[in-house]
């Protein structure tokens, strides 16, 4: 049988109209807003009454590898899974981002017979929230510089502005430009500089808003700078909230789109987890909960990012209690933790999976000790895996009293999934003592104290005087109560992407600190983390083309 890529198999897919996708959730056709025949944003305010019903199951990972680990594969494939065990069903998921669709990642839509359709629109376009959401960061930028050149009346300092403008592009140009040249009347000069869209804090604003006034009072809340006295400058100072909620209004919609199975799904909002909280919005999460009675979603990267911001800033804000997690590893990523080229993955290797299998142990290990919830191990499989491989991840994952569960959802879709579902259902009907993993009462430092010792099991956290002294302006500023988003790499335990495994004996240093008050949280940034990728040697877009009739080839 001749290989399939991800888009052939999509193309090839006979979709369901999405009112028919509503329709089978009992969503009224006055809340269906439709998007072309394929996709649809929901009225929030027609399903507003709806009680919560749903089970809530997370799904994260190890630490990622250039093996791939299929989380979103593997929650499609769940999802899919439960329905044909049936369960009413429904998977809640970020929106991609063009930077890595172009990059380096390519899409995010899962992969095989477990992906979520039209592939190339949400890979693409989608329904505009991004290029909403990017609108109303710059708007927000052209108003603060406007406020300068014309007078100035804050009493802006030009070297104190924290907001930066966004693309949704990996574009390395923009990390650090000056602008504002060329005389008076062209701006005042400045250095500035791009974040990715969804590094924006209106991405992450959108999705912990719970809805359209709580979205615009989180706006009015963003601090753009501050003064030469030193006092914080927000949106709402600028009078700019109204007008970047009116971009929004649509953009806070949840939007229905199915898989390929007809399973309804939800996708919207897209922060990225290693800088910033990873997770799909609070209005698609609770919507899912109201039509559904059990909801799969997932944390972007690791456990250690993704997991841990959608426990202790996503559960904490809204909360949220999740019923379950279920952690996503491959045998060969495990090897690859334990010191495996790349190119060499294939062959079987007990003693580099010995290695490379407390990576996994300590993720799960924090899923049920340290935020107390019950799990399953998923092996997303693949065709040179070994019994031998596969009874070894087993063996010592039953030693923590977890099972295994092998999902075979990229070749067999939802019927490759029903293994992982029952386990799923029944973890989902287990008493569980969720907890955080720190109290908010904490002081900024001890906060991130405890996620470098509980979550990373680092030695410790070391700020840079610089971050110390942001410590404590955000103090004196009454921002200390804040949960802490960490901005750090996605391929290690620690700030050191080269430390594979489950390192030891590192400390991580805080280089800065920055209040995102409008979401709520306070970022740190740790090692070299940026907010603007840049493109690979060989970016994916090369391979991305169109014919004739509009039919996309190249997205994977």
């Amino acid at each position: 049988m001749a290989f399939k890529s991800d888009i052939e198999i999509a193309q090839e897919t006979s979709l369901q109209p999405i009112n028919a996708i509503a329709a089978s959730l009992g969503i009224p056709d006055d809340a269906v807003e439709n998007y072309g025949k394929y996709k649809a944003k929901l009225d929030l305010h027609a399903l507003k009454e709806l009680p919560e019903k749903g089970k809530l199951i997370l799904v994260t990972a190890i630490t990622p590898t250039p093996a791939g680990e299929g989380k979103t594969t593997t929650s499609v494939g769940l999802t899919d899974g439960l329905r044909r065990i049936g369960k009413n069903a429904v998977v809640a998921l970020r929106e991609p981002s063009l930077g890595p669709v172009f990059g380096i990642k390519g899409g995010a839509a899962g992969g095989g017979y477990a992906q979520v359709v039209p592939m190339e629109d949400i890979n693409l376009h989608f329904t505009g929230d991004f290029h909403a959401i990017g609108a109303a960061n710059n708007l927000l930028a052209a108003m603060l510089d406007n406020h300068i050149q014309q007078g100035n009346a804050l009493g802006i300092d030009p070297k104190q502005i924290t907001w930066k403008r966004a693309v949704d592009m990996n574009d390395r140009q923009l990390r650090h430009i000056v602008d504002g040249l060329g005389g008076k009347a062209q701006g005042v000069p400045r250095e500035d500089g791009f974040d990715i869209t969804v590094a924006s804090e209106i991405m992450a604003v959108l999705c912990l808003a719970a809805d359209l006034m709580d979205l615009k009072a989180r706006l009015a809340r963003i601090i753009v700078g501050y003064t030469y006295d030193g006092a914080p400058v927000t949106a709402h100072d600028l009078k700019a909230e109204g007008a970047m909620t009116a971009l929004l209004k649509d953009a806070i919609k949840p939007n229905l789109v199915q898989t390929l199975e007809g399973t309804p799904a939800f996708i919207h909002g897209g922060p990225f987890a290693n800088i910033a909280h990873g997770c799909n919005s609070v209005s698609a999460t609770r919507t899912a909960l109201k039509l559904a009675d059990y909801v799969v979603t997932e944390a972007g990267f690791a456990a250690d990012l993704g997991a841990e911001k959608f426990f202790d800033i996503k559960c904490r804000v809204t909360g949220l209690r999740p019923d379950a997690v279920v952690v996503v590893a491959t045998v060969r990523a495990l090897k690859y933790h334990g010191g495996v080229p790349k190119a060499d993955l294939n062959n079987e290797n007990l003693e580099a999976l010995e290695k490379g299998l407390p990576n996994l142990l300590q993720h799960v290990g924090n899923i049920k000790d340290v935020f107390g919830l019950p799990c399953v191990v998923a092996i997303n499989a693949f065709p040179t895996d070994t019994k031998a491989e596969l009874d070894l991840v087993e063996a010592r994952c039953h030693e923590l009293g977890v099972n295994v569960a092998l999902s075979e959802v990229w070749a067999k879709g939802g019927e490759g999934g029903k293994a992982l579902a029952e386990e799923v259902v029944r973890l989902c009907d287990e008493p569980n003592r969720f907890d955080f993993s720190y109290p908010l009462d904490l002081s900024i430092e001890e906060k991130l104290e405890a996620i470098c010792k509980r979550v990373y099991h680092a030695d410790g956290v070391a700020l840079t005087p610089n971050a110390r002294k942001q410590a404590q302006q955000l103090t004196e500023l009454g921002f200390a109560g804040l949960p802490i988003c960490m901005a750090k790499t996605q391929y290690s335990f620690s700030d050191d992407a080269a430390l594979l495994g489950a390192p030891r004996g590192f400390t991580v240093t805080v280089r800065n600190l920055k209040v995102s008050a409008g979401a709520g949280f306070i970022v740190a940034l740790t090692g070299d983390i940026m907010t603007m990728p840049g493109l690979p040697k060989v970016p994916a877009a090369e391979k991305i083309d169109v014919d004739e009739t509009g039919r996309i080839t190249g997205l994977f």
